[in-house]
């Protein structure tokens, strides 16, 4: 007799469900409806002028569109294809409809304006026009649109400010994600409620630019706008030791324009080059900060910083202090159980990042003046406020320099008198024979002002 095979149970339907769409690479869709009404509002601001717009009125034709207004100096460009000429509202329809059909947040947009259509990232060149165009119309940087040698030196710093803060990937290319984890887009929109460009700490501060100028121009004695390493141990009156300025100068935090890390060792760096340095160095709490001496510390480039590689940077340090008569501890003696790694004897950079007194490690093996300070003083340093706000390291650390900077004695009100030497060979001076001297005090001059008076001393 044949056996019978069970039969198989039938399977069970299959019941389908449909999951909405929660994956927007470029922003969640803004309605149609939404879109054109932004543009009927521009097309109004185009009947009203005259139906065609040049530079001096993208103010308006973005503030309608709903458009941060210091970007209009890509969006007039992406109008008009970066030919001089006025624009049209079919110029700008045209633009705005091939934009919002793609880009639907404000970081997706901001890509688009600045990059194109072919680009989902940004490069520094990119960031160039609307920083010109700031300088050009900000109501706070009148003082700077008269001091025009200084403005590609204020641009570099800023974008280097910008990629410091946003690329946190160190590729040399802004991502529309890394945007949308920054502040960078709503840093820019708050410029439209002030007319004190210093109100503005993050990125655009003329007077952190001032200092971190006026630090480059003290070491760039020849005024090439390049260090090497013998100016840069000049810094802080010697405090890098020079192992960490050999680290420096190795290529291990430089990036070529193109964002490739550099392999070589490099005779010098440039002005963009020691703006990063002088963000590191001062605010050693910050996470690309810890990454930049993170790297510089990783002699080997494995990941992980050995008591080896730990000595050899501290014996900089302790050989510093011995040249200054200065006490100091055994390398074995320094306490590095406050980092508390997860491996022992190896430190990552995540034992960093998680550490609240990556500071004080870090300056254990950067700087010997900063390390004498931490170690003679009881505690950490008193924080300071703006206001209600307490200041992070950057913002005190500018502060305090730019005080000094324009201050004349911190112990006394008296105003330093600067003799102005004018000679009759000083061609810029025009030709008459003149011998004179001119008592001025800093204060009397806005910033500009005293920028080419120091530049002149």
């Amino acid at each position: 007799m044949e056996s019978e095979w069970p039969t198989t149970p039938p399977l069970p339907k299959v019941q389908v469900v449909d999951v909405p769409r929660f994956f927007f690479p470029k922003g969640i869709p803004i309605s149609i409806s939404e879109n054109e009404a932004a543009l009927r509002r521009v097309s109004d601001v185009f009947s009203t002028i005259g139906n065609k717009v040049t530079m001096i009125n993208m103010a308006e034709v973005c503030r309608a569109a709903g458009i941060p207004i210091y970007w209009k100096r890509s969006v007039y460009d992406s109008c008009c294809n970066n030919l001089p000429r006025p624009i049209t509202i079919a110029d700008f329809a045209s633009w705005w409809n091939r934009m919002t059909a793609v880009a639907h947040d404000e970081a997706s947009r901001f890509v688009y304006t600045l990059a194109g259509p072919h680009r989902n990232y940004l490069t520094k060149e990119d960031l160039a026009p609307i920083l010109k165009d700031l300088i050009e119309t900000f109501p706070g940087l009148h003082f700077l649109r008269e001091a025009e040698e200084f403005h590609s030196r204020y641009v570099e710093t800023v974008i280097v400010r910008i990629f410091w803060a946003v690329n946190r990937s160190w590729t040399g290319r802004i991502t529309i994600n890394e945007l949308r984890r920054s502040n960078f887009l709503e840093t820019i929109r708050k410029l439209e409620t002030t007319d004190d460009i210093n109100a503005i700490t993050n990125y655009f501060s003329y007077e952190h630019f001032y200092v971190i100028y006026c630090k480059f121009y003290e070491l760039d004695k020849d005024h090439d706008l390049i260090i090497n390493k013998i100016d840069m141990s000049q810094h802080c009156n010697g405090a890098l030791p020079p192992q960490i300025i050999d680290r420096i100068f190795s290529g291990a935090v430089t990036r070529s324009p193109s964002g490739k890390r550099i392999r070589q060792a490099l005779e010098t760096i440039g002005y963009t080059d020691f703006v990063a340095f002088l963000l590191a160095e001062e605010d050693k709490r910050h996470p690309t900060s810890v990454e930049y001496w993170f790297r510089c510390l990783d002699l080997d480039g494995d990941g992980v910083l050995s008591m080896y590689e730990m000595e050899y940077f501290y014996n900089g340090i302790k050989n510093k202090m011995d040249q200054h008569n200065i006490d100091s501890m055994r390398f074995d003696d320094v306490l590095l159980d406050l980092i508390r790694p997860k491996q022992p004897n190896v430190i990552s950079l995540s034992d960093l990042k998680k550490c609240l007194l990556c500071t004080r490690f870090f300056n254990t093996f950067v700087n010997w003046v900063k390390y004498y300070e931490q170690e003679a003083s009881e505690g950490e340093r008193a924080t300071v406020t703006d206001g209600e706000e307490e200041l992070n390291d950057w913002d005190r650390y500018c502060l305090e320099e730019y005080e000094a900077l324009m201050a004349d004695d911190q112990d006394n009100d008296e105003l330093e008198d600067i003799n102005l030497n004018l000679d009759d060979d000083d061609d810029l001076l025009i030709g008459n024979n003149i011998n004179t001297v001119v008592n001025l005090s800093l204060r009397e001059f806005g910033d500009s002002q005293r920028t080419k008076i120091l530049e002149a001393i």
